[in-house]
């Protein structure tokens, strides 16, 4: 009996290729499933920062007074705490820290908390906005959680020692949360406005 011998096979070396291949491919196919099903069911943080100011005030005694202000929009789909706020890299103490939460975003810019510029923070019926907007603040003990699709309006009194000699000089102001740091910059302007 006679042995027949095909010499059509493939080699050795384009075999172990077409393995390595497709083990390959099916290595890819499988992460990428994997990286679409954990994204789609995360939800991100996402927040924004603005309507920043900061002014420097000097009432009818000569004393200043520093008062920060911004508004955070919490546009990602999901809950946050805020952790710290720093202004010109100083932590500010929550005892400074006056807020209102809000279900819609503001839309004129905020104002210097009043006109007799003293150590108060923004409290009850205070007008925050240029458009006349009044809201009761609440002063934060602790760190302040902000849901998702919410607006945080935030104003600190004497943050980050920012001084007279300070307006018209950049000073950043960082939001922390648990995952993330948020950061904007600010000119410091005078609360002074000519009287009529």
């Amino acid at each position: 009996m006679k042995i027949i011998k095909n010499r059509s096979a493939l080699s050795t070396v384009v075999t172990t290729l077409i393995i390595l291949v497709v083990s390959v491919l099916l290595a890819g196919v499988v992460t990428m499933y994997a990286i679409n099903i954990t994204s789609t069911r995360t939800q991100q943080e996402d927040l924004r920062i603005s309507k920043q100011a900061i002014w420097v005030c000097e009432n009818a005694t000569n004393d200043v007074y520093v008062y920060a202000a911004f508004t955070i929009d919490n546009v990602g789909g999901r809950d946050v705490v805020i952790d710290k706020i720093q202004v010109r890299g100083v932590e500010a103490s929550w005892s400074s820290v006056a807020y209102k939460r809000l279900n819609s975003s503001v839309t004129g810019s905020l104002v210097a908390p009043n006109d007799t510029y003293d150590e108060t923070l923004p409290s009850t019926n205070f007008i925050y906005t240029s458009g006349g907007d009044k809201a009761n603040f609440t002063t934060a003990s602790d760190d302040i959680p902000l849901a998702s699709g919410d607006t945080l309006v935030v104003y600190i009194l004497n943050p980050g020692s920012i001084t007279m000699s300070d307006i018209g000089t950049t000073i950043g102001i960082t939001v922390y949360t648990e995952n993330a740091q948020y950061y904007v910059e600010t000119n410091v302007q005078t609360g002074e406005e000519a009287s009529s």
